[in-house]
């Protein structure tokens, strides 16, 4: 496994902290794109950077948090070689891998708990895709 980029914004940041000691405790290697702190901040300055690093073949897979996780999903998605999945459980988490390759995880981190981002994270890690007709689907994403 490559290097896993997680980002979040200042409504992320908790759950950030919570899913750093989760990579930590499996011996996993990240690399943190911010925010740092919990003061107010801009989702986009770091959904950028990790989306850049996850194309670049520098980061795989990417995790990103905001208040909903919409906001942080949209930026990462103008991204042409991203795909993120906004998940609120194991199974949309298990889908997104398995018929949608997605390559950075969102989550919404005002409305999750523990437990329940750790189900998602081990359903994300653990999924693999399926490629076949999904392959196809996703080779029709991109507009240009």
């Amino acid at each position: 496994m490559k290097v896993i980029g997680i980002c979040s914004d200042h409504a992320g940041f908790e759950l950030k902290a919570f899913i750093r000691q989760w990579l930590e405790a499996k011996g996993w290697e990240y690399k943190d794109f911010g925010t740092h702190t919990s003061e107010s901040c801009d989702y986009p300055d770091f959904a950028h950077p990790l989306a850049l690093a996850v194309e670049a073949g520098e980061c795989y897979p990417g995790i990103a948090l905001c208040a909903t996780g919409n906001g942080i999903g949209m930026a990462l998605n103008k991204h042409p070689h991203i795909r993120a999945a906004l998940c609120w459980n194991p199974l949309i988490a298990h889908l997104a891998r398995q018929h949608n390759d997605a390559n950075i995880l969102v989550l919404p981190g005002q409305y999750l708990t523990h437990e329940e981002t750790d189900a998602i994270l081990t359903e994300f890690f653990s999924t693999s895709f399926d490629g076949g007709r999904h392959q196809r689907r996703i080779d029709k994403i991109p507009v240009t």
